[in-house]
This record gives C-alpha cells, sequence and structure tokens, in this order.
C-alpha cells in the first residue's frame, strides 16, 4: 500500500531537504574558505589572510641544458667490399656477434656474359653488426658500406648542443640520460669530448658522452634524453618565483613578521632554475616568506599561517 504525504508533510520534507543543502553548500565554502588567500575576520573585525610560508636558506641550484642524444658503439668500423658488384649472400644480420676475419657477406663480381669468383667481405674488427646489413641483390661499389661493426659492450652518447651555449660546454660535464624504456631511470654519464666546431648548418656544436657504469639495459641506437648539468649557482637563498609579486620590472616578496604581520619588500632576482629563483638582495636567511596567498596581501597584512595544516 503506497503512503500519500499530506499537504503539510510535503512541506516539511521540502524544508528539510533546501535546508540540508544549505548546509552542504555552507561546508564547501567554508572549506575553500581555509585555503591559502582566503580572508576571514579576526578580533577587533579585522581582516585575516590564509596563507602558507617556509623558512629561507641558502640552496645549490644546478644549472643544466635539456636536448637528445643517440646511444651508439664507442668504437665502429664501417665494412667496405674488395671489388664492385652486387651482393650475393649476407650473413649476419643487425646485432650478430662477429669476430675479425669471419665472413660478413659475398659480393658477385660478374659482368653480363662473365663469370668470376664470388668476393667474400671480411669483418675487419671483432664486434656486433650495429647497422642493417645490404639485401642480396644490391649493387656495391668499393665505396659501399656493406655493415658497421661496433663495440656494443662500450657505449656513448652523442648530443648537440645549441651555439647560445657553448661558453659552458667542457669536458668533465655530468649528465643525466633517460630513455623511453625505463621511466624515471636516470643512467649517470660524463662528458668526454666536445667538438671544436659549430655546424654552420645545425648552429650546434657535437659533445660526446660516456656513461659512468655500465648498464645492460642501455643498447646502442636507443634515443635518448640528456640533462646536462653545466653549472652550480651558491652562496644565496632562493624561493618559488610565483611566490613573489611582480609590479612592472619589479619584485617583491613578503616577510612574516613576529606578530603575524608581513612586510613587502623588494628582491633583486639571480638564476632561476625550474622555477626556483635566487634572492640576491631584500630578504635573508633564516627569514619566513609567504610562497601561497602573496596575491590577497598589502603590506602590514595580518596572516594566518595554514602550512602543513597547522594554523600558526
Amino acid at each position: 500500500m503506497k503512503l500519500k504525504l499530506t499537504k503539510p508533510q510535503i512541506v516539511v520534507v521540502a524544508v528539510l531537504a533546501l535546508l540540508a543543502l544549505c548546509i552542504v553548500i555552507a561546508k564547501k565554502q567554508a572549506g575553500a574558505n581555509q585555503g591559502p588567500g582566503a580572508m576571514r575576520r579576526g578580533r577587533g573585525g579585522n581582516s585575516v589572510v590564509s596563507v602558507k610560508t617556509q623558512i629561507l636558506e641558502e640552496t645549490v641550484l644546478h644549472g643544466y641544458i635539456s636536448t637528445n642524444g643517440e646511444i651508439e658503439s664507442q668504437n665502429s668500423v664501417n665494412v667496405f667490399p674488395d671489388v664492385s658488384g652486387k651482393v650475393m649472400e649476407t650473413n649476419v644480420m643487425l646485432g650478430s656477434p662477429v669476430k675479425r676475419g669471419d665472413i660478413i657477406a659475398y659480393i658477385d663480381p660478374s659482368a653480363p656474359g662473365q663469370y668470376y669468383k664470388k668476393s667474400p667481405v671480411y669483418a675487419p674488427i671483432s664486434g656486433s653488426i650495429i647497422s642493417t646489413p645490404l639485401k642480396n641483390g644490391t649493387t656495391v661499389s668499393t665505396n659501399t658500406t656493406i655493415a658497421i661493426i661496433g663495440d656494443i659492450a662500450n657505449l656513448q652518447v652523442s648530443a648537440n648542443i645549441p651555439e647560445r651555449f657553448v661558453a659552458v660546454l667542457k669536458t668533465g660535464l655530468k649528465a643525466d640520460i633517460s630513455v623511453e624504456a625505463y621511466p624515471g631511470v636516470i643512467f649517470k654519464a660524463t662528458v668526454t669530448r666536445v667538438s671544436p666546431v659549430v655546424d654552420t648548418t645545425s648552429r650546434t656544436k657535437e659533445v660526446i658522452l660516456h656513461f659512468d657504469s655500465k648498464d645492460e639495459r642501455v643498447n646502442a641506437g636507443m634515443f635518448g634524453k640528456v640533462k646536462l648539468f653545466t653549472e652550480d649557482y651558491t652562496g644565496q637563498v632562493v624561493m618559488p618565483k610565483d611566490s613573489l609579486v611582480q609590479n612592472g620590472d619589479s619584485y617583491f616578496a613578503y616577510v612574516v613578521n613576529e606578530d603575524s604581520t608581513v612586510s613587502k619588500r623588494e628582491v633583486t632576482l639571480g638564476n632561476t632554475v625550474d622555477g626556483i629563483v635566487q634572492i640576491l638582495t631584500g630578504v635573508k636567511a633564516g627569514e619566513r616568506v609567504v610562497v601561497q596567498g602573496q596575491t590577497s596581501l598589502g603590506d602590514g597584512s595580518k596572516i594566518q599561517d595554514i602550512t602543513n595544516g597547522v594554523s600558526r
């Protein structure tokens, strides 16, 4: 049997539902008003701004260049035939190990109406085939590369660095290498050679990096991302650049006072790395500065520090 509500009962249910909705909305607004930049009334009716802060300290910033590189064998040799003709037989494939003196292919030097004994192509060094050998039937000359043999046990990274960075390039620089096959894994490398010339077409300098240790996960032919560390910036306090307030060409930080007010100070910026900037003047180590909620502040504003969810 279905129950029918009377009009007074319907009114009561509707009022209760509306009241519940108002409570939910009020809670959401209260939560939103507790984040950085939110304002509330303090004692005496003064406005108080919720902010997050940090204590300034001197931190080393590691300047770097991001580029791409090709992982390749440190030592490789192009293999050429002794005669011109056609490739008749190929005994190797990409990745095949070979020893010095192994026959990797045969060339037929015969011309129409003539017959000559096929000529073997020998591996000049031991290693592995690191380029796809030519297919049978391919016409070659003594200047044609049949295959490339390399030492895949010792790999390097070849990277091209834009011309604007050449002043900081030198041997001994450290780098982090990452490959798509192993997300989050970093392979350490060191610059062992810097090209003495700039490529006039790409306006880049080639840099060669050797891995600091061997790792079987790294293969010749892989594409690598290179993070080349160029310079360490030391001796200054740092803070997130987006925590500063900009006015024209000037930047300002809000420093927290003992009475929970803030002072607006102009600062001088230094080097920036990944959004973190050196502060050369205006603030010093040990001072507490606002890093979130600063856009709602003015000089002398009263704050509530909610860093780590704890009010100060």
